[in-house]
């Protein structure tokens, strides 16, 4: 029964990330500052009173790592955004699910985990898919490759950071400050830039982080309910849904050699979870 449960849990963190992409791709007229204000907005409306009511230090105690920590969200998340303005929605998801192959080498200097030869030749497949859609892919512009790489890389980085936090700080904190620090980055850039969104456009700019809280909080719900080896490799449907909603919303084409990227990327990537999972 828990199994269901947290299978249903994550199929609904992908739905909600794959709608919040989607959105900020429908935005993409708009300077990509203002979309990471408005990102970080909807979400401040939920985690501020949860992180009040949970009664825990507002500003946290490893105030260092959290401030790297929402540094490198800020960049990874502006940079994300950015690439969507050149790449279709479903091969930008997918080459930034790549972040966990820097994660491991982060780790490796900095936390001295160990990488298996088998490992190495998983994250070896997966570089080859995306050398494969840089390749082949359609439409696929250097521009865009570069600001998605940039993104998977400083979320290698979080991951590595919030790894070093532990469980020193309460998780809202550590969203919270993210947050707070991509409201301010992305309120002050986008001043220069700003442009008054219409009433729909206020909903959807507000959305966005909306379903970026849901797809946090489900995601996370699904890890407290069942072993991380059942759930991680769910939370790769987003680069399905994705797909298909850049296909029907925004007419996007994959071709075949894309589509075989995209499945040596997260062919590598989720045995990996399977061979790091069995053991440990």
């Amino acid at each position: 029964m828990t199994q269901n449960k947290a299978i249903l849990y994550m199929i609904f963190s992908a739905i909600a990330f794959s709608l919040m992409g989607s959105v900020v791709k429908y935005l993409s007229t708009f300077n990509v500052y203002q979309v990471v204000f408005f990102r970080a907005l909807g979400t401040l409306i939920f985690t501020v009173p949860l992180v009040i009511k949970a009664k825990v230090p507002f500003f946290g105690r490893n105030k260092k790592w959290l401030i790297i920590r929402g540094i490198t969200g800020v960049i990874s998340l502006t940079c994300f955004f950015q690439s969507l303005n050149y790449l279709n929605i479903g091969t930008a998801v997918s080459l930034r699910y790549t972040a966990p192959i820097f994660a491991a080498i982060f780790a490796l200097f900095f936390l001295k985990e160990k990488i298996k030869l088998i490992q190495w030749l998983l994250f070896l497949m997966a570089f080859t898919g995306v050398l494969i859609i840089k390749g082949f892919g359609i439409d696929v512009e250097a521009i865009g490759l570069f600001f998605v790489i940039l993104s998977a890389i400083f979320l290698g980085i979080i991951f590595v950071v919030i790894r070093r936090i532990g469980n020193t700080e309460h998780p809202l904190v550590i969203i919270n400050y993210f947050m707070l620090m991509a409201f301010t980055f992305g309120g002050l850039m986008s001043i220069k830039y700003w442009e008054q969104p219409s009433l729909i456009e206020w909903i959807l700019f507000i959305s966005t982080g909306v379903f970026g809280y849901f797809g946090q909080l489900y995601m996370t719900k699904a890890f407290q309910t069942e072993e991380t080896n059942l759930v991680a490799p769910i939370k790769y449907l987003e680069v399905i849904f994705t797909i298909i909603i850049g296909t029907f919303w925004f007419s996007d084409v994959y071709n075949g050699w894309t589509l075989l990227g995209i499945l040596l990327i997260l062919s590598g990537l989720i045995y990996n979870i399977y061979i790091k999972r069995k053991t440990t």
